[in-house]
C-alpha cells in the first residue's frame, strides 16, 4: 500500500481512548495551539481529515475522533447512536481531554452532531466549520431506504459482500454520489473506510448502528436549535452534492445567529475535503484565523 506523506502522519500518531460509559472514544491528536476538534461523517472515520492535518497542526492542536460505532471506537450495546448520544459523548470528551474552549471542523452526520455540541456547549465552542451536512427537513437520498434495509437481520453480511464489488463501490448505492473524480474511491479512501467494513463483521455493525441511530426529529429541531449557538459558524459546500442541495443548504444561513458565509468548492460533491483538500483548507484558515483564539495566539506571539 503507497500511503501518502498525510496519511502516514495520521497513522503515526498515538490513539488515545476516552470511556464515555456505552461507549471508548479514539482519539488522535496533532500540533499545538488552540483547539480544534474534528467529527467525521457516515460510513468514515477520523482518517478523512488527513489531508487537513499537516497544515492546520502548524498553528492548532487538531483532536480526530472516532465516533462510536467507527475506526477505532468501541461502543456496548445499549449505546445511544442519535445524534444527541453523540455529542453528549463528546461534551464528556472534551472535558477528559482537557478543552476548555475549542473550535469544530465537521463533515456530513458529524457537523449535524456538531451543531447540537454547539448548542449544548455554549460560548465553549469558538467556531464551528459545517461541510455537506443535513438539512433541518430535508431526507437525502437512500439514507431512509438504508434505514430500513440496515434494521433486516443478515444485513451486514449482504454489505459485507457487495462492498467485495467494485461496481458497487462506484455506484450510487456505494460511493459513486461522494466523489466528482471517481479514482478518489481507490488507494486510502478504499483501504481505510471499504476494506475494513468487508473484512471485519464487528467494524461493519458499528456503522449500521451509527446509520439507524440517525434521528430526523433531532435533526428537524435544528432548525431551532440553530438559533442557540452562539459560536460563529461557516458552511463549505461541494457545488455538485447529490444529498444535500446547496440551495436548501442555503436556507441554514439564515437560522444561525452569525454566519460566516456559504462558500462552494468547484468539482466536488459530498467529499470536498477528500477531492479538493486545498481549496477547502483556504475557507477554513481564513475562517479560523478570525476566532477570537486565533487573535490571541497571534498577539501572544507578537509581544513574546
Amino acid at each position: 500500500m503507497n500511503e501518502s506523506a498525510a496519511a502516514q502522519l495520521y497513522r503515526s500518531a498515538n490513539v488515545e481512548h476516552v470511556d464515555v460509559g456505552s461507549a471508548t472514544l479514539a482519539f488522535r491528536r496533532f500540533g499545538a495551539g488552540p483547539p480544534l476538534l474534528f467529527i467525521h461523517g457516515w460510513p468514515l472515520s477520523g482518517f478523512t481529515w488527513r489531508k487537513l492535518l499537516p497544515s492546520l497542526s502548524r498553528r492548532f492542536t487538531c483532536f480526530t475522533v472516532d465516533l462510536a460505532g467507527a475506526g477505532d471506537s468501541d461502543w456496548k450495546d445499549t449505546n445511544d447512536f442519535s445524534f444527541h448520544g453523540h455529542a453528549a459523548h463528546l461534551q464528556e470528551a472534551a472535558r477528559a481531554l482537557g478543552l476548555d474552549r475549542y473550535a469544530l471542523i465537521a463533515h456530513d452526520t458529524g457537523a449535524t452532531v456538531a451543531r447540537r455540541l454547539a448548542e449544548i456547549e455554549g460560548d465553549r465552542v469558538s467556531g464551528v466549520v459545517a461541510i455537506d451536512t443535513e438539512i433541518p427537513h430535508h431526507r437525502p437520498p437512500l439514507v431512509p431506504f438504508f434505514q430500513k434495509v440496515l434494521a433486516l437481520p443478515g444485513s451486514g453480511f449482504v454489505f459485507r459482500k457487495l462492498l467485495g464489488s467494485k461496481r458497487f463501490v462506484r455506484s450510487s448505492a456505494g460511493f459513486g454520489g461522494c466523489f466528482h473524480d471517481l479514482s478518489h474511491v481507490d488507494g486510502e479512501f478504499e483501504d481505510e473506510f471499504v476494506t475494513p467494513l468487508r473484512a471485519s463483521a464487528r467494524r461493519m455493525e458499528g456503522q449500521i448502528r451509527y446509520a439507524r441511530g440517525i434521528d430526523w426529529k433531532q435533526l428537524d429541531g435544528l432548525a431551532e436549535g440553530h438559533g442557540k449557538i452562539t459560536a460563529p459558524v461557516l458552511f463549505v459546500w461541494g457545488d455538485g452534492d447529490p444529498f444535500f442541495p446547496i440551495e436548501r443548504a442555503k436556507e441554514m444561513m439564515t437560522q444561525v445567529k452569525d454566519c460566516r458565509g456559504f462558500v462552494t468548492i468547484p468539482r466536488a460533491k459530498l467529499l470536498p475535503h477528500e477531492e479538493h483538500p486545498d481549496a477547502v483548507l483556504a475557507h477554513v484558515e481564513e475562517f479560523l484565523a478570525s476566532l477570537p483564539a486565533s487573535r490571541d495566539l497571534r498577539e501572544a506571539r507578537t509581544t513574546a
